[in-house]
């Protein structure tokens, strides 16, 4: 079923037992506890396309956006990973009560919270910068530094990408949190047909969204290819210093060619979400009842009153 009167901006992130979404005025995070309820936490989204109109103009709009959504992804898991924390009994090591003595418990967190923010920055930007660099330098001699070691540069980065998610995709706790994301499209879907937010609804709607973040990522590897192409210096390091200096381009260009292919609906539009569609594959599962009642909750917190301003 695929049935869809409109198109929502509304957006959300799984988290681990929970959901976040993000309307156009509001952010909300639903958290499934060990008890069983549901903690619904609801904040005014404070982003800086919302602060400031200069944000909004296009291209930029991406590149901010992509910022904000980082920053707000990094403070929903942490939120949510708390939980999960809370309900694990486990007594804290000689050294971190030594840290906790020395500068507080609240700093320790903040100092362990903000080295797996550096990891989960860094973490990719060594998986599908640096290593297809160093490994297509290998062919030098080969290739050279023209047209095909950047397309060869661009398949590497792809199926690194593809093998990195198939198997963070087959680890037990990802598979949760990914039925937590198929929840998250099923439930937006259903808002999109305007039909009520009831479980039993929900679970009549797909778990690939065309609109869906993952599918702006495989856009951002295909496109880094064509943004790339530009660079043609042989020296490795060089060229990972100016393919880092091109991600913002990358990001925005991605940004604007999701924008108006998720806007419109023809057989162009449709062949070119196709492969984000079918990568969803590997980042989304069937959820259960108790996570579509999780992203029921959290999507319904973030609906606008005024009708129309969540409009794609």
């Amino acid at each position: 079923m695929n049935k869809q009167c409109k198109k929502t901006t509304i957006g959300g992130q799984a988290l681990i037992e929970g959901i976040m979404m993000l309307g156009p005025d509001k952010s909300a995070i639903a958290i499934r506890k060990a008890g069983g309820e549901i903690d619904l936490k609801v904040e005014p989204l404070k982003t800086l396309r919302n602060r400031f109109k200069i944000f909004r103009i296009p291209f930029l709009r991406g590149i901010i956006g992509m910022f904000d959504s980082m920053r707000l992804g990094f403070s929903a898991i942490n939120y949510s990973a708390s939980f999960a924390i809370d309900e694990i009994e486990e007594e804290p090591s000689k050294f971190e009560r030594w840290l906790e003595a020395k500068i507080g418990s609240k700093a320790v967190e903040n100092i362990l919270l903000g080295i797996a923010g550096v990891f989960g920055v860094v973490i990719p930007i060594v998986l599908f910068v640096f290593l297809p660099t160093l490994l297509a330098g290998l062919l030098d001699g080969v290739i050279g530094a023209g047209i095909l070691r950047n397309l060869l540069e661009g398949l590497l980065r792809i199926i690194i990408f593809l093998g990195f998610m198939y198997s963070v995709s087959h680890m037990k706790d990802m598979k949760r949190v990914f039925s937590y994301h198929g929840a998250e499209h099923k439930t937006i879907f259903c808002y999109e047909a305007g039909e009520d937010l009831t479980v039993e609804n929900v679970k009549k709607f797909p778990k690939e969204h065309p609109r869906c973040g993952t599918s702006f990522l495989f856009s951002v590897m295909v496109i880094s290819i064509l943004v790339f192409s530009v660079v043609q210096w042989s020296n490795p390091w060089i060229r990972m210093a100016l393919r880092l200096a091109l991600l913002p381009v990358v990001i925005g260009i991605s940004f604007e060619v999701n924008r108006l292919i998720g806007r419109f609906d023809n057989p162009f539009t449709k062949f070119m979400r196709a492969p984000g569609v079918w990568f969803q594959g590997f980042t989304t599962f069937e959820p259960d009842d108790s996570m579509i009642e999780i992203a029921i909750s959290a999507l319904s917190a973030v609906i606008p009153e005024e009708e129309g301003k969540d409009k794609w």
